[in-house]
């Protein structure tokens, strides 16, 4: 594109396609003249590969999740637009799921033009470029944004992008923030090229080798050597580095609040899952030597801690958690480092220095392998429909684990924000393939849907299967999504584990009130008269929908649906399991 045509609105998209992201998940406005019109040029000069496809999204959370779900399976930033301070603050919780899970993201939004008289192109024209300009419109993400700044002149423009994604990549990354009036947008260039070379995110740190010689030391004189981790995982090419020093030393691995495959679930050193369910941990409680690796909340100490003498080091992108106004952990070292680089260095001087004393590793395996043995057989006894045909939540995840298996092979990929069954989705699934479950990372719910969008279109040929609660379904605005899946060819089978109400804030309440008016049953968050949430998928975008309320129907309840996800449709099936 040359000449009159060429703008800042173009040189805005040419930048983020150059910076890596394929697709621009949009939810536009009248803030986006510009954007608009740059599209409609490149279609009709035939040079659309120059610029992001865009996704439309007709709700702007759906948008940011699609491109949290993508950039989780791709590891690849995409971007988001969205229109000046209303649709920046309709992003909601998802600007708060990208920054806790450390997801690259780029969001642009428009600004109210900054003329009212006409005095150049883009000046204000319609009434509510004066009711949506606020005081501070960067403001209202810089508690989540690793970076905000305005575009003022389309001359450094994508400078100003190139330098934004770089600052999203770089560990700990996350999500960035740019914005820009309308006449910015309008602004008449000639064609920019891109900004040259030296954008890439900072380089892997590694741990200095002081720290890695005082931790093998510990390792190896370790009684109960033990591993929390919750999210080293995100990087696949840490989880068999992993398995590879718990191998050589027979360390146990507890996963905390997992937001990925970060340990094989079949593995005998696993130990298990930890989320909100109160009562000591008897694997962190007789731990020695403790590596925390990748982990916002290893433990919840108001009912579950380690032994005061435990040693403890955190190694982590993000050791001090900077973000976390009260966060602490005991530990003798916190270092900051990339996990696949820290643990392969851990590995490597464990297996070099040869101090081990293989009786030792030999009797801890074996002592680990049969906890973990005892762990798998009670999980799995505990897969059974309930009195008179009632589904259970493991019964459940079970029926999908072994349906999904059948129908999609290794490659299924499982998004899970079942929230009060998050643990229940961890221990039935039995995920082991690193990349093959996530969740947000975050606590804002309704993540699922937009991400199951994005997850597909990063990885078309895999099967996407998302484990939900009633509660996140509906914020996930199923409308909105159901309706982008459709026209843009991503289909997923959606599983709601529907207990008729919000679960979570009676547990949540139990936990403070265990004897309490809630708990004699004087008060539930129900649901009831029950939506028919399935139908809305089907109203909105086609999708297969069925209510399933007989454990008996269950298991060909899922094939049919999976059956449809394979033929191009998507499907959401309510499973009533026990309500609140």
């Amino acid at each position: 594109m040359t000449g009159a045509a060429y703008t800042a609105s173009t040189a805005l998209l040419e930048a983020m396609r150059e910076a890596g992201a394929r697709y621009a998940f949009a939810n536009l406005g009248s803030d986006h003249t510009g954007i608009m019109e740059s599209y409609a040029r490149a279609a009709s000069a035939g040079s659309l590969d120059s610029l992001p496809e865009l996704i439309l999204c007709p709700h702007e959370s759906v948008a940011l999740s699609a491109a949290h779900g993508y950039a989780q399976v791709s590891g690849e930033p995409q971007a988001v637009i969205v229109h000046v301070d209303c649709g920046t603050q309709n992003l909601g919780g998802a600007v708060h799921n990208a920054s806790r899970g450390r997801v690259p993201v780029l969001i642009f939004a428009g600004l109210s033009p900054a003329t009212q008289a006409g005095e150049l192109p883009g000046s204000r024209t319609e009434h509510i470029h004066w009711l949506q300009d606020s005081a501070d419109q960067r403001g209202m993400l810089r508690g989540y944004a690793k970076y905000d700044q305005e575009i003022r002149t389309g001359r450094n423009v994508k400078e100003l992008v190139h330098r934004a994604v770089q600052i999203a990549r770089s560990e700990p990354a996350g999500p960035v923030y740019l914005v820009a009036a309308r006449e910015v947008l309008e602004e008449q260039l000639p064609p920019q090229p891109p900004p040259g070379r030296g954008w890439n995110p900072v380089a892997p740190a590694a741990l200095v080798p002081e720290i890695v010689d005082e931790i093998a030391a510990d390792l190896e004189s370790a009684r109960d050597p033990l591993v929390v981790t919750s999210y080293l995982g995100r990087d696949q090419a840490a989880v068999p580095e992993l398995v590879r020093l718990c191998e050589l030393a027979a360390v146990g691995v507890i996963e905390s609040v997992p937001g990925h495959v970060n340990f094989p679930d079949d593995h005998p050193l696993h130990l298990g899952y930890q989320w909100n369910r109160p009562g000591q941990n008897p694997a962190l409680a007789r731990a020695d030597v403790i590596l925390v690796l990748g982990s916002d909340v290893p433990w919840i100490p108001v009912h579950n801690r380690p032994d005061p003498a435990a040693r403890i080091y955190v190694i982590d992108p993000d050791p001090l958690k900077e973000q976390l106004p009260l966060w602490h952990v005991p530990a003798r070292r916190y270092a900051r480092a990339d996990l696949a680089v820290a643990v392969r260095q851990l590995a490597d001087r464990l297996a070099g220095r040869g101090r081990l004393n293989p009786a030792a590793v030999r009797e801890r395996a074996a002592g680990v392998g049969a906890i973990h043995d005892e762990q798998r057989a009670r999980w799995a006894a505990q897969e059974q429909p309930g009195a008179g045909g009632e589904i259970t939540p493991e019964y459940l995840v079970a029926c999908v684990r072994d349906g999904a298996g059948q129908a999609a092979g290794a490659g299924a990929l499982f998004l899970n924000e079942a929230i009060s069954n998050y643990h229940v989705v961890n221990e039935h699934l039995g995920a082991s393939r690193p990349g093959s479950l996530i969740t947000s990372g975050g606590g804002s719910l309704g993540w699922a849907g937009g991400a199951a969008v994005g997850a597909k279109l990063a990885a078309p040929e895999r099967t996407v299967v998302s484990l939900v609660g009633d509660g996140s379904y509906l914020f996930s605005v199923p409308s909105s999504v159901h309706w982008t899946a459709r026209r843009y060819g991503a289909p997923s089978l959606t599983v709601i584990l529907d207990n008729q109400g919000w679960k979570s804030p009676s547990l949540s309440t139990l936990a403070v009130h265990p004897d309490g008016e809630l708990a004699r049953g004087g008060f539930a968050a129900s649901f009831r008269p029950e939506a028919d949430l399935p139908g809305v998928a089907a109203a909105a975008g086609g999708a297969y929908a069925r209510t399933v309320t007989d454990a008996a129907e269950l298991p060909g309840a899922i094939s049919q649906a999976l059956d449809q996800v394979a033929a191009g449709r998507s499907a959401v099936l309510s499973v009533h399991v026990p309500p609140v």
